[in-house]
């Protein structure tokens, strides 16, 4: 086991000072403090900037090598990383292997605490393993404290085989940052309910898995214009939003985005392809293989002789 540091000293763990009276306070005046405090929040993030790029750029480099973008975290820090991945798919078109969320205790800790399970560094260390860990693989390891120790034993075991690895805390000088290549510090400071980092410190994760997982599917080929043009139409609402971005990545009417959506088995990309660089499915397949999935790069002048076009399998 790691030694725990003492979390008196975390800032996360202090009290607010604007908030000592909190169970006095009128609903609306505990609404009122509540959102005084979440407006920081963006303005904590915005601080980490040159770290989060840093952090994307290591996701892109993974992800072209053929590597997995990884969390790995505890309880509310676990979840929030489960949270993104499992939303990749349906948003980007990935393959659920692409993006894995790992948290400490297992799928069953999702829904219901695992007592001890954060306090293990070799539960992260199998749990690795049991995914397989590659050296192309990047390690997002979450912790608000920035001090668990399964997310420590998970980034060393990652550095020891060569995977990239990120920390992300939320207080300055985390224990976690020395373990991990890129380090990012949001400092959300004392939360309004002492030590419940579910909500600033929560937040403040949830806005970085935004952008480490956003930024990297753009720079590798899952969004044009502004558009998710990977989505999945799994549902109704997705049927819908397929033809909407179709239409509006093209111009083509309703009818002739949805006809040729049908003609590009359901993808939309392939379809904004076939329409912008007017072609067929096959053609609009070759394009976006050539391109690397880019639809700009793929609806340009096709490669001239002696080019190596080959259709994905």
């Amino acid at each position: 086991m790691l030694k725990l540091m003492n979390t008196a000293s975390l800032a996360t763990e202090t009290a607010n000072e604007g908030t000592r009276d909190l169970d006095t306070m009128s609903v609306a005046q505990v609404l009122a403090v509540m959102n005084a405090e979440d407006r920081t929040v963006p303005v904590a993030v915005a601080a980490a900037l040159p770290a989060i790029e840093r952090a994307v750029d290591l996701i892109v480099t993974a992800r072209t090598r053929g590597g997995r973008l990884i969390y790995l975290g505890a309880g509310t820090s676990g979840r929030l990383g489960v949270l993104d991945a499992v939303e990749c798919p349906p948003t980007f078109g990935t393959a659920p292997h692409e993006v894995i969320g790992l948290i400490a205790g297992g799928d069953t800790a999702f829904l219901q605490a695992v007592e001890g399970a954060e306090d293990d560094p070799a539960l992260a260390v199998a749990d690795l393993r049991g995914i397989d860990l590659e050296d192309r693989d990047v390690v997002v390891a979450l912790a608000a404290s920035g001090r668990t120790p399964y997310v420590i034993g998970g980034l060393d075991f990652a550095r020891s085989i060569g995977a990239a690895t990120v920390s992300v805390a939320c207080n300055v000088g985390a224990a976690i940052s020395a373990h991990a290549q890129v380090a990012i510090e949001v400092e959300t400071g004392p939360e309004v309910l002492t030590g419940s980092t579910r909500l600033k410190a929560g937040s403040a994760q949830k806005l970085v898995c935004n952008m480490l997982s956003t930024a990297s599917m753009i720079r590798t080929g899952k969004v044009f214009q502004n558009l998710m043009v990977d989505v999945r139409p799994t549902n109704a609402k997705l049927v819908d939003r397929a033809r909407r971005i179709v239409s509006a990545a093209t111009g083509a009417d309703d009818a002739l985005a949805a006809a040729t959506i049908d003609l590009a088995g359901g993808h939309a990309k392939t379809a904004v392809v076939m329409l912008l660089a007017g072609c067929d499915a096959r053609e609009a397949a070759i394009r976006l293989d050539w391109a690397a999935g880019n639809v700009r790069t793929a609806v340009g002048p096709r490669p001239g002789p002696g080019a190596t076009l080959q259709v994905n399998p």
